[in-house]
């Protein structure tokens, strides 16, 4: 219960992006510990730039033999298009390509600390739209920052379904999680008129971010879902996908693409 409470109030507390200087980091990592009595590490990756993926990874390896579970929340949604230096559409980049290469790159000590599990928070938004395999970067079609958002998190949902096929007897587990409409920074990126809406209209209908920390603790700690893997959840219910994300041909497709794209293959 302790632990539930805690991971509550990090989500809710944790707002800020750590983006300044290591006085600025420390001092918010002083605060959580001394606020929750509570002790963690930080690592810094810019979910852009998968060099600076692989760099996390390597650094939190090397610090850890032991990984109990893995909870990828990093999500971008953005209404106009951006590439990254590798010139990969940007939103598909950090919401999918990042977090599979950080996945990938950490499964090792997952598998060697089974049972262990992998949380992906994906979004309801993969309902949105699907993807275009031959347009993956919105060079010869429309962008719309629900198109792309749509089609970076049905990307995610394939790779959640082939790595609990290729995790199958690991003692690892994989799942992914819509963490309901809650109280969060996504979308601040965007223009002025976004983030008004965002905070004088939408906000009002949206809930404490606690209840995404409440079924995180679930999904990630409850001995019901010991064995369950390759599901979606809404918080704690299990839903079925859109249809356009159980198409076995393009995530067959998604994963070759994903592995030449970050480097896997």
């Amino acid at each position: 219960k302790l632990i539930k409470e805690k991971t509550a109030q990090l989500v809710n507390y944790y707002k800020k992006t750590v983006n300044s200087s290591t006085e600025a980091e420390n001092k918010i990592k002083k605060d959580i510990e001394s606020k929750y009595d509570i002790s963690f590490d930080y690592f810094i990756a810019d979910f852009s730039d998968l060099g600076q993926v692989r760099n996390a990874a390597t650094k939190i390896i090397e610090k850890y033999k032991k990984i109990d579970v893995l909870i990828n929340s990093a999500g971008l949604h953005s209404t106009k298009k951006y590439y990254n230096k590798d010139g990969y559409e940007l939103v598909f980049t950090v919401n999918h390509l990042a977090t599979y290469l950080f996945t990938k790159l950490l499964i090792p000590t997952l598998i060697a600390s089974n049972p262990s599990r992998i949380i992906q928070v994906n979004s309801e938004g993969h309902r949105f739209n699907g993807l275009k395999i031959d347009d993956l970067g919105f060079k010869k079609r429309l962008y719309t920052g629900l198109k792309s958002y749509g089609q970076s998190k049905t990307a995610q949902l394939f790779t959640v379904w082939q790595l609990a096929k290729e995790l199958e007897s690991t003692g690892v587990t994989i799942n992914a999680m819509h963490p309901g409409g809650v109280r969060t920074n996504i979308g601040n990126n965007n223009g002025k008129l976004y983030r008004w809406f965002l905070h004088h209209v939408t906000w009002h209908f949206l809930k404490d971010p606690s209840i995404s920390g409440d079924a995180l603790y679930y999904l990630a700690a409850s001995k019901e879902l010991d064995k369950v893997t390759g599901k979606f959840f809404n918080l704690t219910i299990e839903e079925m996908p859109a249809k356009h994300a159980l198409n076995r041909d393009n995530q067959a497709k998604i994963i070759e693409i994903s592995n030449k794209m970050t480097g896997l293959d």
